[in-house]
């Protein structure tokens, strides 16, 4: 076998084993969020779900936008109002955002009607049990659209869809640095998962994974596209698994 047929063929077998294999979920949703080992979604009329062994189960009242992780279940409603779930209840919490983000080490972040960027600090976001408990929420410089964080820094993108890094976040100082870092490429969203893995989709619906990301290089070293039979509107990842839902509202998961 020549050089050229060998090199071909472990050409193929790496690819191979980059391919992922999916399978669709009954139900439809608009939006997920994985965390944790818990999975929450908001269906299109704004009905709440989270996955109970291979079903998704409903559960009181509507948000437009979920999360779940290390902060906790969070949700934003269709007036931009803030809730936590806390013992099986949505207790509002002080503030308005429009989409909210429970993925940072104990610490809640999120992104408010007008494009500005807010944290609430690890001590506020555990202990939060309702009305009268302390919510101060820090403001981060600068606007974005879309805000997500992981164990060690948060990544945001902004109406011209162009990517940012915040580093230097912490449970007791949850705005990190103050200073974002562009990272070269273009997003509509970005998610961080709990174990620091960023995923991210383009205004095509392609979605792209940030490759070379970790506690030495939280910037990685570059986006690779992932190969899928469909376009996509909200991506989420955790513990292997790679959450879909289609322009179409499918959900679908896929592993490698």
């Amino acid at each position: 076998m020549t050089r050229t047929a060998v090199l071909f063929l472990l050409l193929n077998l790496w690819i191979t084993c980059l391919a992922l294999q999916c399978t669709e979920v009954p139900g439809r949703l608009k939006q997920i969020d994985a965390g944790n080992g818990q999975v929450f979604g908001v269906c299109p009329k704004g009905d709440i779900f989270t996955l109970y062994g291979s079903s998704f189960i409903r559960l009181q009242g509507l948000l437009k936008h979920v999360s779940v992780g290390p902060a906790g279940v969070w949700g934003v409603n269709s007036t931009n109002q803030i809730h936590k779930l806390v013992k099986g209840d949505w207790v509002p919490v002080p503030g308005m955002l429009k989409q909210v983000d429970a993925g940072g080490k104990m610490f809640a972040a999120g992104v408010n009607p007008g494009g500005l960027v807010f944290c609430l600090g690890a001590e506020a976001t555990t202990k939060y049990a309702g009305p009268g408990s302390p919510a101060s929420w820090t403001q981060l410089p600068g606007k974005l659209k879309y805000y997500s964080c992981g164990p060690q820094s948060c990544w945001g993108v902004n109406v011209e869809e162009q990517v940012f890094l915040m580093k230097g976040v912490t449970p007791t100082a949850c705005a990190g640095s103050l200073e974002w870092q562009q990272i070269p490429g273009a997003l509509s969203m970005i998610e961080v998962s709990t174990d620091g893995k960023v995923y991210g989709l383009d205004s095509e619906g392609d979605v792209h994974q940030r490759e070379g990301v970790a506690p030495c290089n939280l910037a990685g070293t570059g986006w690779r596209k992932i190969n899928l039979s469909q376009k996509v509107k909200h991506v989420s990842y955790d513990l292997g698994y790679l959450w879909l839902v289609g322009r179409d509202n499918h959900i679908t998961y896929c592993t490698e």
